[in-house]
């Protein structure tokens, strides 16, 4: 649902009375926070299980199991936040046609099978959505709604969890990312050096 009061498909979809007291200028925003990152939500599940289905390798067995419980985790913020809209009187906006199209993720690669390539794709996609939930914080909490914002910071410490869980597949040891992390600054420098002696 747009601030204008408008569903995500165009249509006009009215805002239910409740008790709840906030007002319906901030229900309704609050509303079209919610249901942009339910879209997000409900297409980073389908990602994630994308994964599970086709990953491959000698960590196959690890990674599966891994994702079907990041997958199991999503699905339950897909129903806190859905639900969290309607608790506000409004219409949560869940298809997945919505959420392929209101999704800030980009589509999941169909051509890779390996592990690490899968949890590479997940990684980026955990932390744009990490930091939508983040901005999600701030913008309902700055709205006023605390409750609409402390479930938000539930997800998030989740999300940076599971983030962590697919970087740490990605870190080898502490002599090579030392080593990653020196050459990323040394590179720059070597093209400043080589451009002055040309």
């Amino acid at each position: 649902m747009g601030s204008n009061g408008r569903s995500t498909n165009g249509k006009s979809q009215p805002l239910y009375a409740t008790r709840i007291d906030l007002s319906s200028e901030l229900r309704t925003k609050v509303i079209a926070i919610l249901n942009h990152s339910l879209a997000s939500t409900l297409d980073l599940k389908t990602q994630v299980k994308q994964a599970h289905w086709n990953v491959k390798g000698l960590q196959f067995y690890q990674l599966h199991q891994l994702f079907d419980e990041m997958a199991s985790e999503l699905e339950e913020y897909v129903d806190m936040v859905a639900e969290r809209v309607t608790a506000l009187g409004g219409l949560a906006v869940g298809t997945a046609r919505t959420a392929a199209s209101q999704s800030i993720l980009p589509e999941y690669p169909f051509d890779i099978l390996d592990g690490k390539d899968h949890v590479i794709a997940l990684a980026e996609r955990y932390a744009a959505y990490g930091k939508l939930v983040r901005e999600s914080i701030d913008a309902t909490d700055d709205l006023g709604d605390a409750d609409t914002a402390d479930l938000y910071t539930e997800i998030s410490r989740d999300i940076d969890k599971r983030l962590w869980f697919l970087e740490a597949h990605l870190q080898t040891s502490v002599e090579e990312g030392v080593a990653a992390a020196v050459s990323e600054v040394a590179e720059p420098k070597a093209k400043k050096t080589a451009k002055r002696a040309k």
